[in-house]
């Protein structure tokens, strides 16, 4: 398997409309592209799956860690073709410092990947050279290599062989090729894009120019290193129903690999749709999108059925949107109050700027992640679930565990575990 990292200068340079473009261009090209994304942000995989049909991983060195990142990467290292993981953020933006952990160029140093800077080149042709020079030249003092550049938003092709030229003049990694001005735009909402569910993924192809034999250069063999084996088979016989549809749909695909290794059994059902909870041993309400179903959500017959779930006091995990619908009521943007499931004593109320963002660790060693716009409004005192660093520490009832936070169950399995037994 052959692969590249494909990173920004900053956010909103194109990086998420530039990999779209590269999936499919590779998909044209037989090249069978896997894709991968750098950190904890669940809706680029989503496009990246919509693209390829292939679920897209998330990797980083802080919340997933390098050796879980390296186990994820060579489950596919046996396999042809080529992976190409989409960073996060500008190529050194972390969880904290220049180059640090979390961060794209962290990655690339540690898994020895090669880098494909995407450059927003509007407005500019010779000032690439200066740009370009200083994130080659900081990407060497943090271990990585730049292989090539992408230019976004080119205004015409004599704007591209611009750019070309000036790379080529100062030595500096080639052009390998260049999304027009005009291609077409990822809508985006609140939490980021738009799930590929509610809109059509679009086709770029008219609008990407590629100098092929340049751009299968820019990638590497990956050598896969030896990791170590993970304990297996902690919840075996364990039937675990998980909410699944577009007001639950935040899952990262390696904690349904985790469950299913450890010998779990995984029923779905939709409270858009108005399912039960299915029998089971425990139960996860991952997050989603609940504030933009909140009419369907209040008149599901599921939150019934998720409360007389609870109630039996079977283990149950709730995360962000997922917690939010066990609520007392959910108050959408316009301030309209929605009942919810009535398990926890707290109403969530929709506003216009972000609440909490950033890692999360509880004490177990569960790293996870907290990005919402909702809050928690409360009469009454609520006993916290989780012992966090820093952000949300959770609301415990019976057996139940719900919070802000989603986790990434292979960070800490023992905690995992007992989370859903």
């Amino acid at each position: 398997m052959k692969i590249a990292m494909l990173a920004g200068t900053h956010s909103g340079c194109g990086k998420t409309t530039v990999m779209l473009a590269l999936l499919q261009y590779m998909n044209l090209q037989a090249h069978n592209p896997r894709p991968f994304k750098v950190g904890p942000d669940f809706l680029d995989p989503l496009w990246h799956k919509a693209v390829t049909a292939k679920a897209s991983y998330n990797l980083d060195t802080h919340m997933i860690g390098i050796d879980e990142s390296r186990r994820l990467l060579n489950r596919c290292a046996e396999s042809e073709g080529y992976a190409l993981i989409e960073g996060v953020m500008g190529l050194f933006d972390g969880r904290s410092g220049v180059g640090e952990a979390g961060s794209s160029v962290d990655l690339a140093s540690q898994l020895a990947v090669p880098v494909i800077l995407v450059v927003d080149a509007g407005g500019m042709s010779g000032s690439i050279v200066p740009l370009a020079s200083g994130f080659c030249e900081f990407a060497q003092k943090c271990g990585a290599r730049i292989a090539g550049i992408i230019a976004n938003r080119v205004g015409s092709e004599y704007h591209a062989r611009l750019l070309s030229e000036s790379l080529l003049e100062y030595g500096l990694p080639p052009l390998l090729g260049w999304l027009s001005k005009d291609a077409p735009r990822l809508e985006e909402r609140h939490l980021g894009l738009k799930i590929p569910e509610s809109v059509n993924v679009p086709d770029f192809q008219d609008k990407l120019h590629m100098n092929a034999e340049h751009f299968e250069a820019a990638f590497s063999l990956y050598q896969p290193i030896q990791d170590n084996p993970a304990e297996l088979g902690v919840l075996q016989g364990k039937i675990i129903a998980v909410a699944k549809d577009q007001a639950c749909c935040f899952i990262y695909p390696a904690n349904v690999d985790w469950l299913t290794e450890q010998g779990a059994k995984l029923v779905w059902f939709s409270p858009l749709a108005g399912e039960p909870v299915p029998a089971a041993d425990a139960l996860w309400l991952p997050g989603g999108y609940p504030e933009l179903h909140v009419r369907q959500l209040a008149e599901s017959a599921t939150l019934a059925s998720i409360k007389t779930f609870i109630e039996t006091g079977k283990p149950v995990l709730a995360e962000c949107g997922g917690a939010m619908l066990l609520g007392q009521s959910l108050i959408d943007q316009q301030g309209k109050s929605w009942p919810m499931a009535e398990v926890l004593p707290f109403r969530s109320k929709m506003q216009n700027k972000l609440a909490a963002l950033g890692y999360r660790q509880e004490r177990s060693g569960m790293r996870g992640h907290e990005f919402h716009y909702s809050v928690r409004e409360t009469d009454d005192a609520l006993v916290p679930c989780f012992e966090t660093d820093v952000g949300d520490k959770g609301v415990c009832y019976k057996n139940l565990r719900a919070s802000y936070v989603h986790w990434y169950f292979a960070s800490a399995p023992a905690a995992a575990k007992a989370w859903f037994t």
